[in-house]
């Protein structure tokens, strides 16, 4: 039995984004997907710099454990990118996600930092073999929220674990036996937000061919709404014999899609001793001779493609990054356009009438269009703090389609943990003012939590108080005169005949300390109580744990 991956890779950049920001790599060893985030800090830098580095495991057979390659992998790549930021501060916050998986025949070694995805169809049945490194992720962890409101949880892109560069990374490791039959995808955020779980289920179970998968996903996901980047890779795992008429089929030149297509790594490019492997027959990690969908030559007709199948997304055949280049119309070719039939004679108000016309309809969708964008509302800063903007994050002719709706002072990025202000600086998508408000209220509350962080007394510290040891209580002044020694002849002053008799305790028993100093006027020369700052209190468990992320003042 010899075990082989027919694989296929898409990306597009969404509806939304104004470029794409994901790098997704396909070759016979190595499936791998990188959602990279820092906006104007060079997000597609960092994902396409990370594939980069990881390349060189596309080989013909590894030649090691596989969780010891990946994991050294991972932390190259890692450095990689704090070397960048120190050649050029202007980098300092970006990164990227990764999910990968590198295949020796038998099995599958896997590795995932961030919240892009790896599933694995088997049986019918589809299982997200990966689980998501964010704040959300950690809430469903402790039972605070159910994964059903953790789908829609304003914050769920927020990242706990990230490549960016700093520190050691910690990947998730693991191994996994693979089955012919099996069908894998590793996906971005933009494909598993807005599709849900049992729609990648059929949609993986319905398609029989990776290619026409690829293109159906992203198609799905478009119609989501396509609100961040989608790159996705589907591979299956086919028994294929010696004796197979199809093995002559498979194609091992590796597939590379999205920001590492684009603009090639620069440390792959200069890589010279992976030239002789398949990655490095990738070029620079430029696209190959069969576009955004990996080797599909002769795959259609001889392997069983269904009839008619799903083309690209109706609107995008032509979308460089997203299916296969469009085919030249056979219109206006010089066979059709001798068959034209000849030109009717119009009347003379048919033209205008139908300028009118279209100009109608152009008028009208652009104020609906426009009335549409008006109830979309996400997130992003303003200055130095974090805003609500009203309208979608795109220019039209020079025209912004956003206005800053609410600006929260209470909400400065420089306290917030750096994976969020990534996030802000991005910009936040949500569904509703309601769902903005959400969001930017918590953001709040943790600039406020980090603000606390960085002020607090360190763990174990305590605060003194009146009458325990370390801060002598206040004697009253009942206490003082109690405790004087008088003469009888004073005794009669202070206690005059006509008085009744004093049946207080204080004044026959020995001085003791009051019980309380609520109504004892402060000694001459202390300062008061409301002049008297109090100490703040140390972080709770639950305060500290999550103030890990905080930045460091």
């Amino acid at each position: 039995m010899t075990l082989v991956l027919r694989f296929a890779a898409g990306s597009h950049k969404g509806l939304i984004r104004e470029g794409n920001e994901d790098s997704g790599y396909a070759g016979p060893r190595l499936l791998a997907v990188a959602d990279g985030m820092g906006g104007a800090a060079a997000g597609e830098v960092a994902s396409s710099e990370v594939l980069g580095s990881i390349v060189r495991l596309d080989e013909d057979v590894p030649g090691a454990d596989l969780l010891t390659l990946l994991g050294d992998a991972v932390q190259g790549a890692n450095d990689r990118l704090r070397q960048m930021v120190e050649e050029d501060p202007q980098l300092e916050g970006m990164g990227c996600t990764l999910t990968a998986m590198l295949w020796t025949g038998q099995r599958m070694g896997l590795v995932h930092v961030g919240d892009s995805r790896a599933y694995l169809l088997r049986d019918g049945s589809l299982v997200q073999i990966t689980q998501d490194h964010t704040w959300v992720q950690r809430l469903v962890d402790e039972g605070r929220i159910t994964p059903e409101e953790a789908e829609t949880h304003p914050q769920r892109s927020l990242l706990m674990r990230a490549l960016d560069g700093r520190g050691q990374v910690e990947p998730d490791l693991s191994i996994r036996e693979v089955r012919a039959g099996d069908r894998y995808l590793i996906c971005s955020d933009g494909l598993s937000g807005p599709v849900s779980h049992q729609t990648l289920q059929d949609t993986l179970g319905s398609y029989y061919s990776p290619e026409q998968t690829v293109q159906e996903l992203i198609q799905l996901a478009l119609r989501g709404g396509g609100p961040d980047n989608i790159t996705c890779i589907v591979a299956d795992v086919i028994d294929v014999g010696a004796t197979d008429t199809m093995s002559g089929q498979f194609n091992d030149v590796p597939v590379v899609v999205g920001a590492v297509a684009d603009t090639p790594p620069s440390s792959t490019a200069a890589d010279h001793s992976i030239a002789d492997t398949p990655a490095g027959r990738a070029a620079g990690l430029g696209r190959g001779p069969q576009g955004a969908f990996g080797p599909a030559e002769g795959y259609q007709d001889g392997y069983g493609a269904a009839q008619g199948g799903f083309g690209p997304a109706e609107g995008y055949e032509g979308e460089e990054g997203y299916g296969y280049p469009a085919e030249p119309s056979v219109y206006g070719t010089d066979e059709f356009d001798e068959e034209q039939p000849p030109k009717r004679k119009r009347r003379g108000l048919t033209v205008p009438l139908a300028v009118l016309v279209t100009l109608g309809l152009l008028g009208g969708a652009g104020y609906f269009g426009y009335q549409w964008t008006q109830d979309q509302y996400y997130i992003g800063e303003d200055g130095d703090h974090v805003a609500i903007y009203q309208g979608i994050n795109q220019n039209l002719a020079g025209l912004s389609l956003s206005s800053v709706h609410e600006s929260r002072s209470d909400a400065p990025l420089k306290w917030l943990p750096q994976d969020q202000r990534t996030q802000v600086n991005r910009t936040i998508s949500v569904g509703s003012l309601k769902d903005a408000e959400k969001t930017v209220s918590d953001l709040a509350d943790w600039a406020k939590l980090c603000q606390k962080a960085a002020t607090a007394p360190p763990q174990g510290t305590q605060t003194a108080q009146p009458g325990q040891p370390g801060q002598p209580a206040q004697a009253t002044k009942t206490d003082f005169v109690a405790a004087t020694p008088v003469t009888p002849g004073e005794r009669e002053k202070r206690n005059p005949p006509a008085a009744a008799p004093s049946t207080s305790p204080t004044a026959s028993a020995p001085a003791t300390p009051a019980p309380t100093q609520t109504a004892t006027p402060p000694a001459a020369g202390a300062p008061s109580e409301q002049a008297q700052q109090p100490q703040q209190a140390p972080l709770s468990d639950d305060e500290r744990t999550r103030a890990e992320s905080c930045p460091k003042p």
